[in-house]
């Protein structure tokens, strides 16, 4: 069954990837975003006839509520993401992250579903060698994963809605984040060559974005079977310190060389390892592995560089 539906945030990270997707998978999308970071991720939607963007924030209801008439599943990615903006922006963070679903979920009928993105670095620290499950209490740290853990609560009590706790993602993305872990690491080995860890013991989940946009047309196609729960999306047999992961992308890169230092700290404090069974008990499997993630990486690399102020 095909859908119409309306993304908020869609020339994101996670939504360069997803938008196209949804439409490939036959769904009608229209994208509210307010384009800040001058991206054209979404270029390659624009010939799709079941295809809409609008220039907007989702913050005003008066963009918003026209919008929602016409769908009937949401995703609200709108956000500013990761903890480090988030302390930056404050007042945006809490506005965008949490009161702006807060409104879509006031505005939206019962009858229109809900897919949301939540991060599992909601779990904070974890207990050594106890898997997170979604059973596991929630110990938010940063601001981000606090305002993200309060808008899951909200959507799970309203209902018809899903919430997907996600690992930390990586890969290739048309809007390209390299402030992530993985993407992060990798760019440093093949740049630098080298990378300094700080609490290189801390363990977390990945997850490559491409099955990130799977999970939720999974989801979509799923959605009486799943709805009216939160699931943990990661890799299985990726719960890796952040020295375990260097090696990892040794093994493509090698002459990198990775150190250990005392410096630094994660604001999130992320540190746990996850269970990703209940997902997985609905059919869905990941179809992308950290190494064929980071191959992707390598070859992504030869192509841009991070260099806004240099000439190299």
């Amino acid at each position: 069954m095909n859908h119409t539906i309306l993304v908020t945030g869609g020339a994101g990270y996670l939504g360069s990837v997803l938008v196209p997707s949804l439409l490939k998978a036959g769904h009608k999308v229209t994208v509210l975003d307010t384009l800040m970071f001058r991206q054209n991720s979404l270029l390659e939607c624009c010939s799709d006839e079941g295809f809409e963007i609008v220039r907007g924030d989702a913050r005003e209801e008066d963009v918003v509520r026209p919008l929602l008439a016409k769908a009937d599943v949401i995703i609200p990615l709108a956000a500013l993401v990761g903890a480090p903006l988030c302390d930056r922006d404050r007042i945006g963070t809490v506005t965008t992250n949490r009161d702006a679903v807060v409104m879509l979920t006031k505005l939206a009928s019962r009858e229109q579903r809900i897919l949301y993105p939540n991060t599992n670095s909601g779990y904070g620290i974890g207990q050594k060698g106890v898997f997170c499950t979604e059973e596991s209490p929630l110990n938010p740290i940063s601001l981000y994963g606090k305002m993200k853990v309060e808008v899951e609560k909200v959507l799970l009590e309203r209902g018809n809605a899903i919430a997907f706790r996600l690992a930390t993602v990586f890969g290739m993305a048309p809007r390209m984040r390299i402030d992530l872990l993985v993407n992060d690491f990798t760019y440093r080995a093949v740049k630098d060559r080298f990378v300094i860890v700080f609490e290189g013991h801390f363990k977390r989940n990945y997850i490559h974005i491409r099955d990130v946009a799977r999970a939720f047309i999974h989801a979509i196609g799923n959605f009486d079977a799943m709805k009216d729960h939160a699931y943990n999306v990661g890799l299985s047999d990726a719960n890796l310190s952040k020295l375990e992961l260097c090696a990892t992308i040794k093994e493509q890169v090698k002459d990198f060389v990775f150190l250990e230092a005392p410096i630094g700290e994660d604001p999130d404090k992320r540190d746990y390892i996850v269970s990703n069974e209940k997902i997985e008990r609905t059919g869905f499997t990941p179809a992308h592995s950290l190494e064929s993630g980071v191959l992707e990486l390598i070859k992504g690399y030869r192509i841009i560089t991070n260099s806004l102020y240099g000439n190299v």
